[in-house]
């Protein structure tokens, strides 16, 4: 059983890996921690409330995360990717279909109650973050031996060979917050990052969602709703190889990965992300036995970046968990 802390700024693919995580019979979700991203705190906290009252999760705790990144100036929401609302402009529609939100946010903070539970669970607890990276690193800050106390991370963000999504260099997780991404990558704790290389090749269609619609209930019917404005962004690039609709499937991969690792190949070394500049932004793989001139890759521990994946048995894995929901 993986217990796991998910790190999320919901968005509509945050609400894909939310369903599967709370749907996946070895994933325990302890709770989520919110941040911003996809659209401002308040919204994505809000979300993350919104879709566990959607699951009928209303028991798993929320705890509110950074607002703004640690040194930057924040970027500015993506609505053009995720609406308005974060989830697809569909909320206020879907809302009035149900009850009153029975859900609340915690007064901890994110990185409080991230520390906390470490200390609580040596070991045990899995760090699956699929935002900007801000509140793993607040944790840090607040606890620094906090990378010995947990049982692994695992990280939707960053690029290594591929394109990057929001230059030609970088991705958008990485992106908000380049420092703190920097900060997570430096820490000696099993690391995995599952990034672009990989969940652009998991091109979620529109007629899985429509079969998701049908077998998995209200939920189904919920990630369909907020998955049109997302395959109409992904449509309008034009980046994805299926002939119909369909949009990257990113948080949930991280989420296929904790369970069925066996589907991605990895690159190894030790990495850093660039803060400023152009490349602000762009995860960087190094060799730590390569005699660099420059000490960097040298003085950190090794982590590993997704290379390849079995695509289609992701998607068959993602579409089998959901269908366990009968509500």
């Amino acid at each position: 059983m993986h217990k796991i802390i998910l790190d999320t700024d919901p968005g509509i693919d945050d609400a894909q890996a939310i369903a599967f995580a709370l749907a996946h019979p070895e994933i325990e979700l302890l709770g989520l921690t919110t941040i911003f991203g996809n659209a401002e705190i308040d919204i994505t906290t809000n979300n993350a409330l919104t879709i566990l009252n959607v699951m009928r999760a209303e028991l798993v705790p929320v705890f509110k995360g950074a607002d703004k990144p640690l040194q930057i100036d924040r970027f500015p929401a993506p609505d053009f990717v995720h609406g308005a609302d974060g989830l697809g402009n569909v909320k206020d529609q879907l809302l009035s279909d149900l009850s009153e939100v029975k859900a609340h946010s915690s007064q901890s903070t994110a990185a409080e109650w991230i520390v906390a539970m470490a200390n609580e669970s040596p070991k045990e607890i899995t760090l699956v973050a699929i935002g900007p990276l801000t509140n793993l690193a607040e944790a840090i800050l607040l606890d620094p031996d906090l990378p010995s106390k947990v049982k692994q991370v695992v990280v939707m963000g960053g690029v290594h060979k591929a394109k990057g999504n929001v230059s030609p260099v970088a991705e958008a997780n990485f992106i908000n917050d380049p420092h703190a991404a920097d900060i997570v990558c430096r820490q000696n704790w099993p690391l995995s990052i599952i990034g672009l290389d990989v969940t652009m090749e998991i091109a979620l269609t529109e007629s899985r969602l429509e079969e998701l619609r049908t077998s998995a209930g209200r939920v189904g019917e919920f990630l369909w709703h907020t998955s049109q404005y997302y395959l109409d962004f992904y449509s309008s690039l034009e980046v994805l190889a299926p002939t119909e609709r369909a949009c990257a499937m990113h948080d949930a991969s991280a989420l296929a990965y904790l369970v069925r690792p066996e589907l991605f190949q990895f690159s190894k070394g030790s990495a850093c992300v660039i803060e400023s500049g152009p490349a602000m932004g762009q995860f960087i793989l190094g060799d730590q036995s390569d005699n660099y001139f420059l000490s960097t890759w040298r003085n950190r521990p090794s982590c590993q970046i997704a290379t390849q994946v079995d695509s289609e048995a992701v998607l068959e894995l993602f579409s089998k968990t959901l269908s366990l929901f009968s509500y």
